[in-house]
């Protein structure tokens, strides 16, 4: 979070603290002065998202190809100058942030209704100035950093910490990112990625040195400085008559300036005043409304103490808080050996949310670009629960009997107003022949082992009974059908229509290139489709917890939304479906994607099927939704509608004809004559069409 206001401060009252710099001559300067370690910048990667992510469409789901050549560009930029960086992610939110992050969490909600208000009012996304970063953008920003074979870290603690840290204990050239908390720690040099032209990479450094001679400190205030000015630890609501008093007594008010900078400088003022003692430290606690916990301004102090450090405030026999909290004699799982593996693979960004659910037992998710007043599509949150549920038993029961300890789950959808977590039971999924406990999913050899895996992650989907089916087509496609008849199964609204949108989206995607990507038009945006999109892309970031706890059975590569969905092509695909183009249309005329297209349609058919589960057409043709009436929470939504479904298709599948395609010629000419609906039938269904006309709007698509 940092210091409210400060960055803006140093660059209008300290213009002497920010400084132009060349980062190629600064890698130069550091190899003549350490010629054995290399120029390393160790970079804030949560706080460099929203500039890296410059594809013009946002809201539609994302650009995710466009997205990873924009990654790759960045990194060769830095290669080429012989710099090498070290991404860090926040992997936990400590307790302490709590609060602060539900606050963003639920102004963010505010943020994304209007975003929709827009959309449904204009039909075209909205300008960059209501921009949101697409549902999970932080999530595979690490797996596509490590695709492109850089070092990531995922943090075990607050990521600024680590981040300064790293930085301090490697000699870094400096840190990049856009917090104002690294002007405060006392570590190598901080660069803003906000002013970061990559073409010359040449950026801004924030000098925290010439910040305390204009504002007459020392390095050793700077701590106490963003204590009082308000932090991640010292909430500003106690700060307000402190405030008050530096404002009477300072000498640097000036009504040409803004309040917040007036405030800076009276702070500053009474600060550099103050003899640098823990006994002051005591007295500023005691002055203070600080309520119950008067250790607030003290940990606040020592939580920018880097390791190795002291200072004045602190006495120099206190134990320092920053010590790891995620300790193994108080974690849920006590097998030291799968403990370490998942902590391990959690540092190197290998695995998605594991250690956090084997550590503490508690798990969160963020906002996702969802329109609050679709009644019809549940929260993905709650879309996913079923899932999630099923791979908690699979970490948390490990095969043994006995009652599984709750999950607490802090996930954002519509009507969780976030006040305590929620706690979720885990749910023993039906793998045939039983759970496998997780010394054999993690540890174990051999094709048997191999085939549990796979069966495993099948059966937190309901789809243990595919396997066979799914193993002939390539992973990523079978990844997709898994999420796909997953989330047809749950949510009861998605008609045939949106199934006929997402096969077409997988089978058009391939062989796209970002360019071509980013070149596709979209004459209007709908809601839905935009709601639907970030729905998928989030059932995406589960695949991902479900590889992880079963053992990764696919290559995490394979789950990656840049393998399987792109925000604009699906946002046509899912407009052409809705207004009834041709089957021709749909496919972009590649009759070689005839064949797949019915068989991975009649895969998820038939999956549904055996759960009793209806898919009907449901055409909206260019009917955009724009009602406001309010979603009706239902805290237990769990289960799809169950009622009899006649499968569209009755063909057998015999493997896929996906890797080598081949055309049927020019025999889906026979479509629905009444409903002037264009999606064609394989020879083997027109006999279905003698059944009676009401039976229709199951098959026909």
């Amino acid at each position: 979070m940092g210091i409210k206001g400060l960055q803006g401060f140093v660059a209008r009252v300290c213009p002497d603290a920010c400084r132009t710099v060349d980062l190629r001559e600064m890698a130069e300067k550091h190899r003549i002065d350490r010629p054995d370690f290399p120029p390393v910048i160790v970079v804030d990667a949560m706080s460099c998202i929203r500039y890296w992510y410059t594809p013009e469409s946002w809201a539609c789901g994302g650009q995710w190809r466009e997205y990873l050549a924009v990654l790759e560009d960045f990194v060769k930029a830095f290669m080429a100058a012989g710099i090498t960086l070290v991404f860090y992610f926040d992997g936990v939110v400590e307790e302490k942030k709590r609060d602060e992050w539900i606050k963003r969490r639920l102004q963010n909600n505010k943020e994304i209704a209007r975003i929709f208000q827009f959309i449904k009012t204009h039909r075209k996304q909205p300008g960059r100035g209501m921009f949101i970063v697409p549902s999970a953008l932080p999530t595979f920003t690490r797996f596509a950093l490590k695709s492109l074979g850089q070092k990531t870290v995922c943090t075990l603690q607050e990521a600024d910490f680590e981040v300064a840290a790293y930085g301090l204990q490697h000699n870094c050239i400096g840190i990049l990112g856009q917090d104002s908390d690294y002007i405060i720690y006392n570590t190598c040099p901080y660069f803003s990625i906000e002013k970061l032209r990559l073409d010359r990479l040449v950026t801004v450094m924030y000098s925290r040195e010439d910040l305390c001679r204009a504002l007459g400190l020392s390095l050793t205030h700077l701590p106490l400085f963003a204590c009082l000015l308000g932090n991640d630890v010292v909430p500003e609501s106690l700060l307000e008559g402190f405030w008050r008093k530096c404002l009477v007594t300072s000498p640097h008010k000036n009504n040409s300036y803004n309040r917040r900078t007036n405030i800076l400088l009276a702070v500053a003022n009474y600060i550099s005043k103050v003899p640098c003692s823990y006994s002051s430290l005591k007295h500023l606690e005691e002055m203070l409304p600080l309520g119950s916990d008067k250790t607030l301004l003290y940990r606040g102090v020592e939580s920018y103490l880097l390791p190795g450090q002291q200072s004045p405030w602190i006495p120099p026999n206190a134990t320092n808080c920053q010590k790891i909290s995620l300790q193994q004699q108080t974690a849920m799982c006590q097998d030291k050996e799968i403990f370490q593996l998942a902590k391990e693979q959690h540092i190197r960004s290998e695995n998605y949310t594991i250690f956090n659910i084997l550590s503490n037992g508690e798990i969160e998710c963020s906002n996702s670009l969802e329109d609050e007043c679709d009644t019809e599509i549940p929260g993905q949150a709650l879309i996913y629960r079923p899932a999630r549920q099923h791979i908690y038993s699979v970490l948390l029961e490990s095969g043994k009997g006995g009652a599984c300890p709750l999950v607490k789950e802090w996930f954002v959808y519509f009507g969780n107003p976030l006040q305590q977590p929620e706690l979720i039971q885990p749910v023993q999924p039906s793998v045939p022949g039983g759970t496998p406990n997780l010394k054999t999913l993690w540890f174990a050899k051999g094709p048997d082992v191999e085939k549990q895996r796979y069966s495993t992650f099948l059966a937190c989907f309901h789809l243990q009974d595919r396997m066979e089916e799914l193993q002939a087509l390539e992973a990523p496609v079978a990844a997709f059908c898994c999420l796909l008849a997953y989330l047809m199964m749950q949510v009861s609204s998605l008609s045939l229509e949106d199934l006929n949108a997402f096969v077409a989206l997988i089978l058009c995607l391939k062989g796209k290139s970002a360019a071509q990507l980013a070149g596709l038009q979209l004459a209007q945006v709908d809601s839905r489709g935009v709601h639907l999109a970030a729905v998928f892309v989030r059932g995406l970031t589960t695949l991902l917890m479900a590889n992880s706890a079963c053992g990764f059975p696919f290559r995490m590569d394979d789950l990656m939304p840049w393998e399987v969905f792109d925000g604009k092509l699906f946002q046509e695909k899912y407009q052409q479906s809705h207004r009834g183009c041709s089957l021709e249309e749909l496919l972009e005329r590649n009759e070689s994607l005839y064949t797949p297209f019915q068989n991975l349609k009649s895969f998820i058919c038939k999956a549904c099927m055996a759960k009793k589960r209806t898919i009907q057409s449901r055409p909206r043709g260019n009917g955009f939704i724009t009602g406001t009436q309010q979603r009706e929470f239902n805290p237990r939504f769990q289960q799809t509608h169950r009622s009899s479904f006649i499968p569209p298709y009755h063909s057998q599948m015999r493997g896929f004809p996906w890797r080598n395609p081949q055309p049927q010629g020019r025999e889906y000419g026979l479509g629905h004559p009444d409903r002037r609906r264009r999606f064609y039938l394989p020879p083997r269904v027109i006999p279905l069409l003698l059944k009676p006309v009401e039976k229709l709007e199951t098959w026909h698509h």
